[in-house]
């Protein structure tokens, strides 16, 4: 997925695992953990469960969302732990990454492959059998997606792979659907769209922070091979198709009059901030005045408030 913890700390060297002596039980535990992302995959949780509630037009199962919410967590954790192994390289020379697992030493790389081939096998077994098998088969898409078209073919070689890249973090809209209806509906395709054109706006203040870093190691991130004006344009431009996909959900009858003003109201911030944002890069403001990480934590904001709103309106309808 595509929602990012910021970092920053000295850029590290990878090397070789630390010995047994070194590596306590208690660290490498922690270590484990920050290996599956879990405030990544918080938001992402977040995306799942409100469509839960949109599907059943109420209160679904609570062991139903006890389970999706476990299968989902191993999936992204598996997708994530899968990522590290692969970017394993190019984060020793990051300063916001350089203190991962892989790079400390804290955990070697074959553990790694091994953890997140295992949490993608159980999350997967997980779905299909207490879940449903179209919400395993999405949630093992999901990881595919963001391991093999993200990782290891877009993120290195086009200044669009977070575009396309974010695909993958978007399928937990799906899967919450799917969970309780085993079956597809426009709801969850229109909020599947929110979070495509929602993730470019969110990712990109992010990378004019820190495209340095990206330069460093030639990944062709937009704020890296373009100016901040043409970035901050091309972030106005998906916020309000953004803003735009997630009002028809009601005029479609899925949502009513909360959802809609909610939607407006953080909407309308949202976009008051993308302009804010665009009207400084063509002022050519730069440095800490720039203000690009305001959009950045406003968009977790927002999708949170969103996606609230998504399982509060049933019951004021």
């Amino acid at each position: 997925m595509c929602v990012t913890a910021v970092e920053s700390r000295p850029a590290g060297v990878l090397g070789e695992s630390r010995s047994s002596s070194h590596r306590p039980f208690g660290a490498r535990v922690k270590a484990f953990v920050a290996l599956t992302k879990p405030r990544i995959i918080e938001l992402l949780l977040i995306t799942t469960v409100p469509v839960m509630f949109l599907a059943q037009r109420g209160v679904p199962d609570l062991t139903l969302v006890l389970l999706t919410c476990v299968g989902g967590y191993l999936s992204a954790g598996g997708a994530n732990a899968l990522n590290m192994y692969i970017d394993r390289d190019i984060d020793a020379l990051m300063d916001r990454t350089s203190q991962r697992p892989l790079v400390t030493g804290m955990v070697s790389p074959r553990e790694c492959l091994a953890f997140g081939v295992t949490l993608a096998v159980v999350s997967t077994l997980l779905f299909g059998f207490a879940v449903n098998w179209l919400s395993a088969w999405l949630s093992l898409g999901a990881l595919l997606f963001y391991v093999v078209v993200y990782t290891m073919i877009l993120k290195r070689r086009t200044s669009q792979n977070i575009v396309w890249g974010g695909i993958a973090g978007c399928l937990p809209v799906l899967i919450g659907w799917s969970s309780v209806t085993d079956s597809m509906s426009w709801a969850p395709i229109i909020l599947f769209l929110v979070m495509f054109f929602w993730t470019p706006p969110h990712y990109w203040p992010l990378s004019m922070k820190v495209k340095e870093d990206y330069a460093r190691v030639g990944v062709p991130m937009l704020p890296v091979v373009a100016s901040n004006k043409v970035v901050a344009k091309q972030i106005v431009i998906y916020s309000w198709v953004m803003v735009a996909v997630s009002l028809l959900l009601t005029p479609l009858g899925y949502t009513g009059w909360f959802y809609t003003l909610v939607a407006l109201l953080a909407g309308g911030f949202w976009l008051w901030e993308a302009h804010g944002l665009q009207n400084r890069a063509k002022a050519e403001v730069t440095g800490v005045k720039l203000k690009e990480m305001r959009l950045f934590h406003w968009s977790i904001t927002y999708v949170s408030i969103l996606f609230v709103a998504v399982a509060v309106d049933p019951f004021l309808r």
